[in-house]
């Protein structure tokens, strides 16, 4: 998905904005708020509403109006190493689990015990029931 950017050209006509940060939002870009030592990430644009919706890296959600955020001083930084910040407590192991791919077979084996045992002239659950 490509960043979602909104012109400048257009923000200076929005409210006529003090444009005191030149740093422009981008959907899925962290950025750093050096002022309350807070790293998050940009969620969404509005462009109707001229909102900027964020993410900070603790997991709370925030939005800021287009003059809120021209106003701070933000600055665009790397996405950070351990991004796991919003989610509480999780291991290691669990962000990559093993062994838990299924392969064809293991779709196909409950379907191929069921045609065997039918094959076999055994009764399914169903026609047990009906009785």
């Amino acid at each position: 998905m490509a960043p979602h950017i909104i012109e400048a050209s257009r923000l200076n006509h929005v409210g006529d904005m003090n444009m005191s940060n030149s740093t422009d939002p981008i959907v899925n870009q962290w950025y750093h708020y050096p002022q309350k030592a807070e790293k998050f990430q940009v969620t969404a644009i509005d462009d109707q509403a001229a909102t900027v919706e964020i993410q900070y890296f603790d997991g709370n959600l925030d939005e800021f109006d287009l003059t809120a955020w021209y106003a701070m001083e933000v600055e665009r930084i790397e996405e950070p190493e351990d991004w796991t910040g919003p989610m509480d407590n999780i291991e290691k192991d669990d962000l990559n689990p093993v062994g838990t791919e299924m392969r064809r077979e293991d779709w196909e084996a409950p379907y191929d015990e069921i045609l065997e045992k039918t094959e076999a002239g055994a009764r399914t659950p169903e026609e047990e029931q009906e009785e």
